[in-house]
């Protein structure tokens, strides 16, 4: 195919995973959540230094992706698009970024399958759309080190100096981690390369860190002079240090949590994965791919070694792989092997139905009650589809019509099983809310929940306590016999209830004898 055929086939693959679904689902929680309630309760405070969730301080972030979250929702409202939308231009910025540095380095049709690959692996569509700072920070890692590498391939000052600023900019965005990757990757870079005293002399680049220091160092002052040790204590220490050193807010796992993490995140393209790590002995000896391994690997190593594990941490690394990516796929022999993940991840999908209804008697209530409400989306239009994609999985069309159909087969697949899971999950949530706010309510407790949508949806604060008689309260349905209630609302696995006076045995008999008398 030519290569204006496939940049069609790439605008729409953004526009359509990145863009036109922004909307389909309601905010997940509980990171969308709290970051769009963090956002709008910056207007509520008339302060945009400092974020607070639920009326208390939220440290778990630096500012840069409310302030642009802020000011998405000031041009287009408070509403799913325009929270999501910094997230989604990011991603597109990224995307973009890896295919004027691929094009670059090595030629247009690499460019744009890298690209292309990027825009339609599993895990970056969920990422690229969320209203949460990672799609920002991903941009501004891969833009530094793309900089980095042509500054070391062409000795320009002027993209060291970029470098500096978006390293500045990742800082602002989500702290240490933007400056730790690449510092870390040209730290071993050079070591390899036995150029150690060049990276001194960079890293230490007076112009560099006065640039880095006007972009970054405003805002941590301006929080340090509002919240003073607060901020040290809650950013630094707990957000950052505390991440690494301990299980953070239970967010644990073995050494190996990454491999079937990176083996999933990568679908459809997995089999191109396998193809690079296999082959990489041979390929290391290019200096783009050597570079690219370690920033990878030292991501991958990094995180695996963190005390703290989410699944989203080792996206860090993610970007030059789809270069690697574009470079395997011209060997690409076989589209049987090639398409051999999402058949796989298609065929399990096809199987899960059966699997959840036959373990239904095994779950424990809360899911046995979110696995009955997911059970009627597991329809006539769930399997025809998925076995469309299967049966287009396994036939031949040479392997750039096959990776099209791979990469939108992929983009649907996110987003009608996203679509579904919302239901179940994030939609009763915001439909709870809307009746909050449409009666006017103004006063919920939240027991058993952890869900800052709802704040979002019912433009209230919550409390989070044990109720009392006369509470409307927000909960779990499994949590529902610890009371005497009235429903108000109930759809899915949460419902919202008004708490009655518990009746007592003797009451009965108590109110007849005081009736005679």
């Amino acid at each position: 195919m030519s290569g204006k055929s496939l940049k069609i086939f790439l605008f729409f693959a953004i526009l359509i995973n990145f863009y036109l679904t922004l909307s389909i689902t309601p905010l997940f929680n509980l990171d969308e959540g709290a970051f769009s309630e963090a956002t709008r309760e910056m207007f509520i405070n008339h302060n945009f230094i400092t974020t607070y969730l639920n009326g208390s301080l939220r440290f778990d972030k630096p500012i840069l992706i409310y302030w642009l979250q802020a000011l998405s929702t000031l041009i287009f409202g408070f509403n799913e698009f325009a929270l999501r939308l910094p997230s989604a231009l990011s991603a597109t910025l990224w995307a973009g970024g890896i295919y004027f540095f691929t094009k670059k380095i090595f030629d247009e049709k690499k460019a744009i399958f890298a690209a292309f690959f990027m825009v339609t692996a599993l895990q970056i569509g969920i990422v690229a759309k969320a209203a949460i700072a990672d799609s920002l920070l991903n941009m501004f890692i891969a833009f530094s080190m793309f900089s980095l590498y042509i500054y070391l391939k062409e000795n320009k000052e002027r993209y060291l100096l970029l470098t500096f600023a978006f390293i500045g900019f990742g800082f602002l965005t989500k702290g240490p981690v933007a400056v730790l990757v690449p510092l870390a990757t040209y730290f071993i870079y050079s070591l390899i390369k036995k150029n150690f005293k060049q990276f001194l002399k960079d890293t230490f680049n007076i112009k560099g860190i006065i640039i880095f220091l006007i972009i970054a160092l405003p805002w941590y002052i301006a929080e340090y002079h509002q919240e003073g040790m607060k901020f040290i204590d809650g950013f630094f220490l707990k957000q950052n240090l505390k991440r690494f050193n301990t299980s953070f807010e239970d967010h644990k796992g073995s050494i190996f949590y990454y491999i079937p993490v990176i083996l999933i995140g990568f679908l459809p393209w997995t089999s191109l994965l396998i193809k690079y790590l296999v082959k990489i002995k041979e390929i290391i000896k290019n200096d783009f791919i050597l570079f690219g391994s370690i920033w990878f690997f030292f991501v991958f190593i990094f995180f695996s070694f963190s005390g703290t594990k989410l699944p989203h941490y080792v996206i860090y690394g993610y970007t030059p792989v789809f270069i690697f990516m574009a470079l395997s796929f011209e060997k690409i022999k076989s589209e049987f092997l090639f398409s051999l993940p999402l058949i796989l991840f298609t065929i399990t999908l096809l199987v899960l139905p059966f699997y959840l209804r036959d373990s239904l008697m095994h779950f424990k209530d809360f899911t046995k009650i979110a696995v009955i409400t997911l059970l009627p989306y597991f329809n006539k239009f769930y399997f025809g589809i998925l076995g469309f994609i299967l049966l287009l999985s396994l036939i031949n069309f040479g392997k750039e019509i096959k990776a099209l159909i791979l990469g939108f087969s992929m983009i649907f697949i996110l987003n009608y099983v996203g679509w579904m899971y919302s239901n179940v999950r994030a939609l009763p949530v915001k439909q709870a809310a809307i009746y909050v706010k449409k009666h006017h309510i103004k006063d919920v407790v939240m027991y058993h929940l952890n869900t800052p949508s709802f704040d979002v949806y019912a433009k209230i604060l919550v409390e989070k306590r044990h109720p009392k008689p006369g509470d409307i309260v927000l909960t779990k349905i499994t949590t529902l016999k610890e009371f005497n209630y009235e429903i108000l609302f109930k759809k899915g696995v949460i419902a919202l209830i008004k708490i009655k006076p518990k009746i007592k045995i003797n009451e009965p008999l108590n109110y007849i004898k005081d009736r005679r008398q």
